[in-house]
């Protein structure tokens, strides 16, 4: 399987409900490294998975959309609970809607996405998915 991975980061406030959450159930603040990677079992026949340009602006809009942002107030992600995990989910499928929308440009071979979410050197969370 080749991989190619791009990274961005992540600025973002929530609040997280729940006894399980202590202190995390206060608004605070999060600052995420986010690694998106593609996959795929067979180069294409440029001889990649993905333009990784490409795939780096379009990581990049995936997020624009919760960078500096309270996640608490954003109507998208009502009723949800913001988690390092759901948060990799989110940004994986918002870029596997952008693959299949075409603005990854062609990815005939891509197999997989899988987006992790580094809360500190000592910490993170993954998602994967198919494409």
């Amino acid at each position: 399987m080749y991989r190619v991975t791009v990274r961005d980061h992540i600025m973002i406030a929530h609040s997280l409900p729940g006894e399980v959450f202590g202190p995390a159930q206060g608004l605070h603040g999060a600052t995420y490294i986010v690694d998106a990677t593609f996959a795929a079992s067979e180069l294409s026949g440029d001889g990649i998975v993905v333009d990784m340009g490409r795939a780096t602006v379009e990581l990049n809009a995936v997020l624009s959309d919760l960078n500096y942002r309270n996640l608490d107030d954003e109507p998208a992600l009502a009723g949800r609970t913001t988690t390092t995990e759901a948060l990799a989910r989110i940004v994986a499928d918002r870029l596997a809607h952008r693959v299949r929308g075409g603005h990854l440009g062609r990815t005939e071979g891509l197999s997989g996405i899988e987006v992790t979410l580094r809360e500190s050197h000592v910490a993170w969370a993954s998602y994967s998915r198919l494409v």
